[in-house]
C-alpha cells in the first residue's frame, strides 16, 4: 500500500485515545495487512504506512515503555 492510497482505507481512521486536547493527534486505520497513520491536523499531508506485523511490534514497544517521553 502506498501512502497516496491512505484515502482508500476501508474503515475510518481512528484518533488515538492518548491524543492531547490541543489537537496534536495521530489517526490510524487498517487496510488488509497494512496500517496507515497520519497527523489529524494535516489529513492531506504525508502519511506513514506499515505492515501490520511491524505496527504490532511498535505498539507493543510503546506499551512496554521502551520509548521514554
Amino acid at each position: 500500500m502506498r501512502d497516496d492510497d491512505l484515502g482508500r482505507v476501508p474503515c475510518p481512521l481512528r484518533k488515538s485515545s492518548f491524543s492531547s486536547q490541543n489537537g496534536a493527534c495521530v489517526e490510524a486505520g487498517t487496510a488488509g495487512q497494512a496500517v496507515a497513520v497520519r497527523d489529524s491536523q494535516d489529513p492531506e499531508g504525508p502519511s506513514l504506512v506499515f505492515e501490520r506485523s511491524a505496527w504490532s511490534v511498535f505498539a507493543a514497544s510503546v506499551k512496554a515503555g521502551d520509548f521514554p517521553a
